[in-house]
């Protein structure tokens, strides 16, 4: 079977899948992430982690609840940090791209949208991984947090499956904040609905049923659950019980924001919120 000219000249124009991908990844902290300067990427991972876990752990102490000790606290907070880079940071590219005039010509592009998409969460993601090992690190040597040798090979499995699937989140909301007018108020709405549903300060069944189901749908609950459970050495079954629906949880969340985003980019179009910012 040949091809016309024309369809082999539109092959050569559009560019392959990596090529896509590593070009937006290595672009991106000079493009859509150039909010997230040297300092900023420095403050929150050494400097934000400590004082959200400080606070919490304060909290946790003066509560004095044996079902919720410091220890347990802190764990929590260390895995919800990720959520700064993961969703504030996915999410603020869209705002950036549309603050700096390129969201439109963007989507008229022949580039493929999968690879501008991943590409885009590359260097969120390295943050994420950073952040969480620095929190974790506090947690064991400044608040004490147990973290016997065994868990060291599950907590890594646990902590990169979580941030995958939080990528895949931020890459969810970021896809409805295409429509909206800023995707701030999108990202602080799920980063405290974090906080309450995703078992960081207390275990879900403190909440009702419904809430306890809520939680489940975020990515986020299953990482804590299953670093928690690493860290306890937890029988193999139940970690990869753990680790399954954290690996769900992120293919949902991909396939549903690249869905997402086509829905909004048409939707965005339509009603002019594609350059409204």
């Amino acid at each position: 079977m040949t091809t016309s000219p024309a369809e082999t000249g539109r092959m050569k124009l559009r560019p392959s899948f990596w090529r896509n991908f590593w070009s937006n990844a290595i672009f991106a902290p000079r493009t859509s992430l150039s909010f997230m300067r040297f300092d900023f990427i420095v403050g929150q991972i050494f400097v934000l982690s400590f004082t959200q876990m400080l606070f919490f752990a304060y909290v946790a102490a003066l509560a004095q609840n044996a079902t919720t000790p410091v220890s347990y606290v802190v764990v929590g907070n260390a895995v919800a940090t990720m959520t700064y880079a993961t969703v504030f940071a996915v999410c603020g590219t869209t705002d950036s791209e549309k603050s700096s005039g390129t969201m439109e010509h963007l989507l008229v592009s022949p580039a493929n949208r999968i690879a501008l998409y991943l590409g885009r969460g590359l260097v969120p993601l390295l943050v994420a991984l950073a952040t969480v090992s620095v929190s974790l690190t506090y947690a064991v040597y400044v608040f004490h947090a147990p973290f016997p040798a065994s868990a060291v090979l599950p907590a890594i499995v646990s902590l990169v499956l979580t941030v995958v699937a939080m990528v895949g989140f931020g890459l969810l909301l970021a896809g409805v904040a295409l429509w909206l007018r800023s995707s701030n108020q999108l990202a602080n709405i799920f980063l405290f609905i974090g906080f309450v549903l995703a078992g960081a300060n207390f275990p879900l069944s403190y909440l009702p049923v419904s809430l306890q189901w809520a939680g489940e749908l975020l990515p986020l609950t299953w990482g804590i659950a299953a670093l928690r459970a690493s860290l306890a050495g937890a029988p193999t079954s139940t970690l990869l019980f753990l680790w399954g629906m954290t690996g769900l949880e992120a293919v949902v969340a991909y396939a549903a924001a690249l869905g997402l985003w086509q829905v909004f980019e048409r939707r965005a179009a339509r009603t002019g919120s594609i350059v409204r910012f």
